[in-house]
């Protein structure tokens, strides 16, 4: 596997610096949020620019790290069609972005019917699946043309909440590039993650072949809600997650979430060995 780290996670101010300190750190990819990792230039839609992808691209080729994922966490179902159709044209302009860039995948979750992105039943509604599948269709348009993947992120408390939401999705767009980023945390609460073995490996027959990221985190349970921690530290099925990968997916970019620039190193040798402890 290429293991890798959001690049905000790392709170480097200087791009090249960030850049630099993600290879200086072991990692091979990166998950780059714009806005999240970069402050000290401009990078709102405007100045997205051939010449600024072409000049993140030197700097990141130079370092020998991968833009594994470019983020894009819009919602693709408000009710607020004004803020729809600019998240919209936001998505657009990064699959453009993503093309030059040399990112093969823009990545998004999939949205909640409300206007501040948070959880509420209606979002789990069929109504609700309908009106994010419209969307996401106007998006992956785009990316048919400008041969970029779009990975949703199946989440919970969002509109694809579990493995058999996000197969209807594949099937109901039907589009080479639409593509899973899986992050089994993200499908658990705390009604469910006692079949946490069930839900990993079904999401790998299920949707298998369609799995082209891997979000890696792990998970504790606090009272009523599962909080993320950072992989090893909790109770998520590591070795069987990285059992799937090791079988069916050599080189995936594996994207550790959830840590901090003091245990980044330590969390990626952890997922290291344990990769390199199973046998297959």
């Amino acid at each position: 596997m290429r293991i890798g780290i959001r690049g905000h996670d790392l709170k480097v101010n200087s791009f090249e610096k960030l850049v630099e300190e993600i290879h200086n750190k072991g990692f091979k990819c990166t998950q780059l949020a714009l806005k999240k990792a970069i402050t000290e230039f401009n990078v709102d839609v405007g100045a997205m620019t051939p010449g600024m992808a072409l000049y993140m691209k030197e700097v990141f080729q130079k370092n020998q790290v991968d833009v594994a994922v470019l983020g894009c966490y819009l919602n693709l179902a408000t009710p607020d069609y004004k803020a729809l159709v600019k998240n919209r044209n936001t998505y657009i302009s990064h699959i453009r972005f993503a093309s030059l860039l040399g990112c093969g995948i823009v990545g998004t979750e999939t949205g909640a019917v409300n206007t501040e992105y948070k959880f509420e039943k209606e979002n789990h509604s069929q109504t609700s699946l309908d009106i994010f599948v419209e969307n996401l269709k106007y998006v992956v348009e785009a990316a048919e043309k400008l041969g970029v993947i779009v990975g949703i992120e199946p989440v919970y408390k969002h509109i694809v909440y579990d493995i058999e939401r996000a197969y209807q999705v594949l099937q109901t767009i039907n589009s080479p590039n639409l593509q899973i980023i899986f992050d089994p945390v993200n499908v658990l609460s705390v009604d469910n993650y006692k079949e946490q073995d069930d839900i990993i490996n079904g999401a790998f027959e299920l949707l298998g072949d369609d799995i082209v990221t891997i979000h890696a985190k792990d998970f504790v349970v606090e009272g009523n809600e599962i909080k993320a921690v950072p992989s090893g530290q909790g109770h998520l099925n590591n070795e069987l997650l990285l059992t799937h990968i090791k079988k069916s997916k050599p080189f995936i970019h594996v994207l550790l979430e959830n840590t901090q620039p003091d245990n980044c190193v330590q969390t990626r040798e952890y997922m290291e060995k344990l990769y390199s402890d199973i046998q297959i």
